[in-house]
């Protein structure tokens, strides 16, 4: 077992400090605010402080882990403050259900045990369970209930523009949660207190250790940037190649499939980590099978060569020649000849309306603030977007079913009437069938030639209403009228 607040060095190696991927940092007591939300620019700059923006994409982003052990009881006591045990006891009050809000398990000969119970979880038994067994409990989505842990997943989802969600762990001493994997996400873990150790692959992960201390292993990726969760056996994976203890205040970065394990020393009492995920399903290969479609779609409108027919009974044979191939081939290269040199403009839908449809709303946003302010513009105003870190424009075929042909459309779409209390939970049966409808009553449908529009809106901080980028006045107060109405825009006071 390390030394708490040792060096992070490699295993098996004499320290050297050029060679080292994780890098480790001691942070001295500061007199400024644990962490800035002017900005989610700045929050992520406080977060990582006094690592720099550049610095973390050029050295660590997807590369290698990042450790930042800190001296700084004001962070320290700012951490502790965002989730508690006392927190798990008064939200069992509230009607946590086991599997759904809470797991309970702890890592058994290298395996992971389930000890969950039926229904609801009764504080009592889960303290039972938490004490004699050992066992780690694990709360889902934590953001749903506390505001602070709310407060920074907004400024995280505005700053990487993907979701964020997030689980905390509690271990007791001398336990283990969970046996070595990695998963697809990129995490952060804030630690708490509990004695868990895991072994994880993550796509970005960063790890805030709340109270109590932690000793992790990190090991080297069997599949560099995973893009799914695995169990990895110690067999497999080798030897730690980094070996630490993170306590109360500290930070942990590592990229997506890193493996990586966790335990609560036997010295304290309890270990707690928040753990926060980001960039599921956000490589290049996700955005292209996203605009990809849209792309074909706009070359078989000038294309008569995409638009003939597949050669008779292809889609019945056993396999498809090197004919089809050749000139599947021949398309593609045509695709990318006109994505280089006609600068033609890629539309992300289905990722975009994903993040939008299921990201946090504004913090603290209440139902009155969303609704229209002021007096409806005139061509006379100038004018300003509201909320705009939380809109994003699209450009799709339009949805209507009609006989005419299909024609592009803007849809402005926005999450400020989107559910705190669900975030990252996923749609539950109810809501299937409703679910496109929902997406689509949260944003508005406008026709193609307002797109120009309403990005200098979005570039801007306010716009005269006679400067809009429409030809007609009549369509400039539409526009206006259209966003006023759903309470994204408003008028600029004069100064």
């Amino acid at each position: 077992m390390p030394k708490k607040g040792r060096r992070l060095k490699k295993c098996d190696e004499e320290e050297e400090e050029e060679d080292v991927p994780v890098k480790q940092m001691k942070i001295m007591n500061s007199s400024t605010a644990p962490l800035c939300f002017d900005s989610p620019c700045d929050f992520f700059q406080s977060l990582i402080s006094p690592v720099g923006l550049d610095e973390f994409f050029q050295q660590y982003w997807e590369q290698k882990p990042l450790v930042l052990h800190r001296s700084d009881a004001a962070l320290a006591s700012y951490y502790r403050s965002l989730f508690q045990l006392s927190d798990v006891k008064q939200l069992c009050a509230r009607g946590l259900r086991y599997a759904t809000d809470l797991n309970v398990c702890r890592c058994i000969d290298g395996k992971k045990k389930v000890l969950n119970k039926a229904g609801k979880v009764k504080f009592s038994q889960l303290k039972k369970d938490f004490e004699e067994k050992k066992a780690t409990i694990q709360l889902h989505q934590p953001q749903r209930f506390k505001d602070e842990l709310w407060r920074i997943q907004e400024r995280l989802e505005c700053f990487f523009g993907s979701l964020v969600g997030s689980n905390v762990y509690i271990t007791p001493r001398g336990s283990q949660g969970l046996p070595p994997h990695y998963d697809d996400v990129e995490v952060c873990d804030l630690e708490t207190s509990s004695v868990m150790s895991a072994a994880l692959i993550c796509t970005v992960v960063l790890i805030l250790q709340l109270e109590g201390q932690k000793h992790w292993r990190l090991y080297q990726p069997t599949v560099p940037l995973a893009r799914e969760y695995s169990l990895e056996p110690e067999n497999r994976i080798g030897p730690p190649t980094h070996d630490f203890i993170l306590q109360a205040g500290d930070l942990l970065y590592f990229p997506r499939g890193t493996i990586h394990q966790a335990d609560t020393p036997s010295d304290v009492d309890r270990s707690t980590h928040l753990t926060l995920s980001a960039y599921q399903n956000m490589s290049w290969g996700d955005f292209m099978l996203d605009v990809i479609p849209g792309c074909v779609f706009d070359c078989m409108r000038r294309e008569r060569g995409m638009r003939s027919g597949l050669p008779r009974n292809l889609l019945t044979s056993p396999s498809i020649g090197p004919d089809v191939n050749k000139q599947l081939c021949a398309f593609l290269r045509r695709l990318a000849d006109d994505l280089e040199w006609d600068n033609h403009e890629l539309r992300s839908t289905a990722m975009k309306r994903d993040f939008i449809s299921n990201r946090l709303p504004p913090y603290l946003l209440d139902q009155g603030d969303v609704d229209p302010v002021g007096k409806p513009p005139s061509i006379e105003d100038t004018v300003c977007i509201r909320f705009k870190e939380h809109l994003l424009l699209t450009v799709e075929p339009s949805q209507e079913n009609t006989d005419e042909a299909t024609e592009l459309v803007v849809f402005v779409l926005h999450s400020l009437k989107n559910k705190r209390e669900t975030h990252m939970m996923g749609a539950s049966d109810d809501d299937d069938d409703d679910e496109e409808e929902e997406v689509i009553s949260q944003g508005l449908r406008f026709p193609l030639t307002h797109l120009s529009a309403l990005k200098q809106l979005l570039r801007s901080e306010r716009v005269p209403a006679a400067q809009l980028q429409l030809t007609q006045d009549e369509d400039k107060l539409g526009l206006m009228l259209g966003l006023w109405s759903e309470g994204l825009l408003c008028i600029c006071q004069t100064s």
